[in-house]
């Protein structure tokens, strides 16, 4: 019998799926190892806020509700906490400022699950999770055997991980340990230039974490949908990274192009600002389209396929890629994209 996967993801994709599993524990995920291993690929799901899918997935879904959020291994400066891979990542942030634990504040509201965090190396006003990153447990599938991944064991990258590239389905990722600051001792991160407006605008001169905790909700709340309203997997394309010779090339004609320079000679540039400009923000294809507070989130505006949101997703890439020369590559996982077909 077909089980619909529609409360499933947050994009609201009416897809089906045969063999659906959903686990509260990691020692209940073991029985199901071999029917993963005989899928291709397996699909995991968390809280479905970074999948999109474009057809049905023909493989097992597994779907990770492991809760329970604990810190331990305390010292005059850190903690360690540790969270089940399906605790609302959002959860987790607002349990840290409770407790008054630095270092993910400014990744309040990103959508999604604990689980999927890492993967994804997850990041936003200034802050990547690799940060505050300790380490993750999982069962590795084609081992059916349960393994520990340090830090420089997920190879973090820019919204990149091993899990993305040499391990791609094949961890179920159970729990991640953060290690985040006490008390005392937080490094309280203002370098967006929007985080730091709101925070003068409130006349804080000394913020604390949950100063830039409220300041960051509220961006957050005033530029993105709430998915439940409007189907959204928060941001569909990576901020494009450029060398420094074709940024130069871009303000010459955009003079007020915002850029971030990195370390190796390359500009990090926002999708959001080049997909604006390019003319896509409040601008729809049929069901599907770009919200009117923030170009960079493609929304479902009811009963839009996955096919039409890759649709209304590859012209706003070819329109980027025509007038600036600029690559947009998908932060959302396409799952139902044949080998044969690119983005």
């Amino acid at each position: 019998m077909a089980f619909s996967l529609k409360k499933y993801n947050t994009f609201g994709i009416n897809a089906e799926t045969n063999f659906f599993f959903s686990v509260n524990e990691s020692n209940q995920i073991k029985p199901y190892l071999p029917l993963l291993q005989d899928s291709a690929p397996p699909v995991i799901l968390g809280g479905g806020s970074n999948v999109l899918f474009i057809e049905a997935p023909e493989s097992g879904v597994l779907h990770i509700n492991i809760g329970g959020i604990h810190a331990h291994s305390e010292t005059d400066t850190n903690v360690l906490v540790t969270a089940g891979a399906g605790v609302e990542w959002t959860s987790l942030v607002e349990w840290a400022l409770k407790h008054n634990l630095g270092g993910i504040e400014n990744l309040i509201l990103i959508p999604g699950r604990c689980g999927a965090a890492p993967m994804q190396n997850i990041g936003a006003y200034g802050i990547e999770l690799e940060s505050v990153f300790h380490s993750l447990k999982g069962w590795l599938i084609p081992e059916s055997r349960m393994v520990t991944f340090s830090r420089d064991e997920c190879r973090f990258g820019y919204r990149e991980s091993i899990f993305k590239h040499e391990l791609r389905h094949q961890v179920v990722i159970t729990e991640i340990t953060l290690q985040l600051s006490k008390p005392g001792h937080h490094t309280v991160n203002t370098s967006y230039a929007p985080v730091l407006d709101a925070l003068r605008l409130s006349d804080i001169q000394s913020p604390s974490i949950q100063d830039v905790g409220r300041v960051v909700r509220d961006i957050r709340m005033r530029k993105l949908p709430d998915w439940r309203a409007y189907g959204n997997a928060g941001s569909f394309f990576k901020n494009p990274v450029i060398s420094d010779a074709h940024f130069n090339q871009l303000k010459a004609e955009w003079t007020d192009i915002p850029g971030y320079p990195l370390p190796d000679s390359r500009v990090k540039v926002p999708a959001a600002w080049l997909i604006d400009q390019a003319g896509w923000k409040n601008r729809r294809t049929g069901k599907a389209g770009s919200w009117k507070n923030q170009a960079l989130v493609i929304v479902n505006y009811g009963g839009a396929s996955g096919q039409e949101i890759l649709t209304h997703a590859r012209s706003i890439r070819d329109d980027v890629l025509s007038k600036f020369g600029v690559e947009l590559k998908p932060e959302v996982n396409l799952v139902g994209l044949s080998k044969d077909e690119q983005f």
